[in-house]
């Protein structure tokens, strides 16, 4: 079994912690230490924000989902909206985030 770990540098734990909760539409799944939160976004795959305020807005990753719709519709009622959204010639979707520190976190999926 493999597991993966992406990681995002962050000024602050606790701004970035609430943010991606909002995004991710959970709570960390553990604190491995003062400085880490991490959030399982599938299976063996994780996501988490280190406290690295030199590196701090400087990441960026996509996460494809199954129902991009459903999924930006419910990250809305969070409270969070996009920077931007574009179609690509194939049909695949892409939409932007930024984190309070501007990390890109793009959410890709499917023609509507």
């Amino acid at each position: 079994m493999t597991d993966l770990f992406a990681g995002l540098p962050v000024a602050d734990l606790a701004r970035a912690a609430s943010w991606y909760e909002a995004l991710l539409g959970g709570p960390p799944a553990f604190y491995p230490n003062d400085v880490e939160a991490v959030f399982e976004v599938v299976e063996h795959g994780y996501l988490y924000v280190e406290v690295k305020p030199g590196h701090a807005g400087r990441g960026f990753l996509t996460l494809f989902v199954e129902d991009l719709d459903a999924r930006l519709a419910a990250i809305a009622d969070r409270g969070l909206r996009p920077e931007s959204q574009e179609t690509y010639g194939n049909g695949v979707r892409k939409t932007i985030f930024r984190d309070p520190d501007g990390n890109e976190i793009g959410l890709g999926g499917g023609s509507a």
